[in-house]
C-alpha cells in the first residue's frame, strides 16, 4: 500500500492545472446510460473511483473507450442493470446509477454502497422519491432493487438536501412521463454540469443551480459532447496548501465562481487572490489569520473544504472554531493533526482550534478523502519528515497530486 513522505518546510510556488472535477464526472457518466447513443466527456479526471465507475458500468454491457482524458461511452446494448457489491463498496457514488438504470431498463439492482446504512445517509431519500414515481422498490440481501416499466413525473420533496439524491432524481426524471419537480433541491455547480449535459442530450430541465428543478419528460435522449467542470474541491484544496506554506501559487483552467464562501475565509487569513477568467493566483501571508467556519450547503462553505482548514488554523494566529453540519464523524482527521502537534479541542459536532507556532513531522494515517488532503497541508508546513499511510484515499479524489505538488516545489516522495 504506498505512502507519501513529506518533508515539510518548502513554499510553494509555480503554476499547475487543475482536474475535472470528480463530483461532477461520476454522475455524468451515469448519465450515458439513459441513451443508446454515444457520449462523449473531455477532461475526465484518472482517479480511482472513476476508474471504478467505467469498470462497474462496462459489466452492465456499456462500451467504453479512453483516450487521455475524453471517455465515450455507449450504452446502446445495457444487458445486466446490476451494480455489484464487489464493485460499488469502495465508492458512494455508484447509488447514481439507480435513477438511470430503473427509467431506461424499467428495473436495476443496486447493491448499497459501502459503509452506508439506510437511514444514516439519504439513501432513503432516493428510494422515497424514485417510489413516488411509481417504481416499487424493496431493500433485500444489501441491495436495492426497483422495478418499474415507465416512471412518472412527480412533486418530490427531500427531507435534507442531498446532491446524489438530486442527481439521481434528475436522472431519472428525465425520461419520466409528465413534469417532475424536486423542491429542496441541491444548488451545487455539480448538479448544474450534470443538468446542462443532459439539456444537451435532448432533456428538458429548468431551474438547475436552484432549490427547484422542473424536469418535463421526454420520450428519449440522444448522444452528445460534454467537457467536465474544473475540480473546485481540487482547487480549494491547492490555495489552502499554498496559504500554509506562505507561497504563491497559479492555478490555471479553473474558475472561482464555484469557490466565493472558501476565497472569502482565505482572503479573511490574510491571503492576497486574484481571480482570473479561467485561473486563480493566491500569494500566503508570512502567517495566517485563524478563521471560524460553519460547513453548509451549497453555496456556503463545503464540508469538503472543512479538513483543509482544520489544518490551515493548527498553524494560524488566534483561535478558530469550526462547526461541521453535514457529515457526522467528520473530525477524524482531528486526532492525527493531534499527533503532528496541533492544539484541537473537540466537542461533539465543533472543533476548536488554537494555532501553534509550528507542527512537528510524524506518521499519520489517512481516514478519508478530504482527512488525507489536510494532513498533506499539515506536512507540507510541519517541521522534519512527515509519513502519511493508506493513501489511496488521496488517489480516489486528487489527479496526480504528488507530481503537482513537486511541480510547486514541495518536496513529497510515493513510498511503494
Amino acid at each position: 500500500m504506498d505512502k507519501l513522505l513529506i518533508e515539510g518546510g518548502a513554499r510553494l510556488s509555480g503554476e499547475i492545472t487543475i482536474s475535472g472535477a470528480k463530483n461532477a464526472a461520476l454522475p455524468l457518466l451515469c448519465a450515458a446510460l439513459l441513451t443508446a447513443e454515444p457520449v462523449t466527456f473531455s477532461n475526465v479526471p484518472q482517479l480511482n473511483d472513476v476508474r471504478t465507475m467505467l469498470k462497474l458500468l462496462e459489466q452492465m454491457g456499456v462500451k467504453v473507450s479512453r483516450d487521455g482524458d475524453t471517455v465515450t461511452l455507449d450504452a446502446g446494448e445495457l444487458s445486466n442493470p446490476v451494480a455489484p457489491y464487489e464493485l460499488v463498496k469502495t465508492m458512494r457514488a455508484s447509488i447514481l446509477v439507480l435513477g438511470p438504470l430503473t427509467a431506461r431498463c424499467g428495473e436495476a439492482r443496486v447493491s448499497l454502497p459501502g459503509g452506508c446504512a439506510i437511514g444514516a445517509r439519504p439513501v432513503d431519500q432516493h428510494i422515497k422519491c424514485l417510489t413516488a414515481m411509481g417504481a416499487e422498490i424493496k431493500v433485500e440481501h444489501g441491495y436495492v432493487h426497483a422495478v418499474c416499466p415507465k416512471l412518472k413525473g412527480a412533486r418530490l420533496f427531500t427531507d435534507m438536501v442531498t446532491v446524489t439524491g438530486t442527481e439521481n432524481l434528475m436522472m431519472a426524471a428525465a425520461l419520466a412521463q409528465g413534469e417532475t419537480v424536486i423542491e429542496n433541491a441541491a444548488r451545487e455547480p455539480e448538479v448544474v454540469d450534470l443538468a446542462n449535459c443532459l439539456v444537451s442530450m435532448g432533456a428538458r430541465i429548468s431551474g438547475a443551480g436552484s432549490d427547484v428543478i422542473r424536469i418535463q419528460g421526454v420520450e428519449k435522449l440522444h448522444g452528445a459532447v460534454h467537457r467536465v467542470m474544473p475540480d473546485r474541491i481540487e482547487t480549494g484544496t491547492y490555495l489552502c496548501a499554498a496559504a500554509a506554506t506562505g507561497g504563491d501559487v497559479l492555478l490555471k483552467r479553473t474558475s472561482g465562481s464555484y469557490l466565493d464562501a472558501v476565497i472569502d475565509k482565505l482572503l479573511d487569513a490574510g491571503c492576497e487572490i486574484t481571480t482570473e477568467r479561467d485561473a486563480i493566483r493566491l500569494q500566503g501571508p508570512k502567517r495566517l489569520t485563524a478563521v471560524s467556519l460553519r460547513t453548509s450547503p451549497y453555496p456556503a462553505f463545503p464540508t469538503d473544504m472543512q479538513a483543509q482548514f482544520m489544518a490551515l488554523n493548527a498553524v494560524a494566529e488566534g483561535t478558530a472554531v469550526i462547526r461541521e453540519t453535514i457529515f457526522e464523524n467528520r473530525f477524524m482527521h482531528a486526532v492525527e493533526l493531534i499527533r503532528l502537534g496541533a492544539d484541537i479541542r473537540i466537542d461533539g459536532n465543533t472543533a476548536f482550534v488554537k494555532g501553534v507556532p509550528a507542527l512537528e513531522g510524524a506518521t499519520v494515517m489517512a481516514t478519508d478523502l478530504r482527512a488525507s488532503a489536510s494532513l498533506v497541508i499539515a506536512g507540507l508546513v510541519a517541521q522534519g519528515e512527515t509519513l502519511i499511510d493508506r493513501i489511496y484515499h488521496l488517489d480516489r479524489g486528487y489527479e496526480h497530486l504528488d507530481q503537482k505538488l513537486l511541480a510547486l516545489g514541495a518536496k513529497v516522495t510515493r513510498v511503494k
